[in-house]
């Protein structure tokens, strides 16, 4: 029996009572649980056996097989996002994508940023921009990080005049051709995304031309290199349309 600290990314039913439930955890990485007879309403595990449960998980630990699940001691139930629509999109997709990664790369820092991102969606900050620098970091973790540092054709530092998925990132004057100009502001709050702190946000002021220009490149950018389509992401591609 173990105890450990988690956040269940996705739940699958498992007989007439059961789940299967994937939890990244901060000791042991992704690991799968069943959780029997949660889905009987008098069971004590039925409020805590579904997506977006932040907690201490106990349970009976079996290494590369299904383990037990036995209690859960939640740590954030993230109230105001399962009351809103819009935030519980962006929560389910960055669910999704963080599945997706660890399973590729099982860095400690993936649960890190999850529950960084998921806890200022919840204060209130735009989740669209949280999304956003998730997206954004997990490209290391993923191998496939764009040049935001130089210009990703010639390595220059100066005179750089847009973002280009296709090229790789920053593009300078001189290897520009025809690429779609961005904003200064969009050029440089992607820089500022990558390396900040999502913990020590306090204050998000980006205007909506630059939101909708990052948003579009990293878009394109995981069409293009990361092979990931998920159906929460095209939810909140529809959502961002009406």
């Amino acid at each position: 029996m173990i105890e450990v600290e988690g956040i269940i990314v996705s739940e699958t039913n498992y007989s007439e009572t059961s789940k299967i439930l994937n939890i990244i955890t901060k000791k042991y990485g992704l690991i799968g649980v069943i959780s029997k007879g949660c889905r009987n309403l008098k069971s004590p595990l039925r409020s805590v056996s579904n997506k977006l449960t932040y907690g201490k998980f106990m349970i009976y630990y079996k290494k590369d097989k299904l383990s037990t699940l036995t209690e859960v001691n939640v740590i954030n139930p993230f109230k105001n996002i399962k009351k809103d629509i819009e935030k519980i999109s962006y929560a389910s997709y960055l669910l999704e994508l963080s599945y997706q990664v660890i399973k590729q790369n099982s860095d400690d820092n993936i649960l890190k940023l999850l529950i960084e991102a998921l806890t200022k969606i919840d204060e209130g900050f735009d989740p669209l921009i949280i999304m956003n620098i998730v997206e954004l970091k997990y490209l290391d973790y993923l191998g496939v990080m764009p040049v935001i540092d130089s210009c990703a054709v010639c390595g220059k530092k100066t005179n750089i005049v847009t973002l280009s998925s296709y090229k790789g990132g920053y593009l300078c004057h001189d290897c520009y051709h025809n690429e779609k100009i961005v904003s200064e502001k969009a050029i440089k709050l992607i820089r500022m995304f990558y390396y900040v702190d999502i913990a020590k946000i306090s204050k998000l002021e980006v205007s909506q031309q630059a939101k909708n220009e990052i948003n579009m490149f990293l878009n394109d950018y995981y069409d293009r290199y990361t092979g990931l389509y998920l159906k929460s992401k095209k939810f909140i591609r529809d959502l961002q349309k009406i």
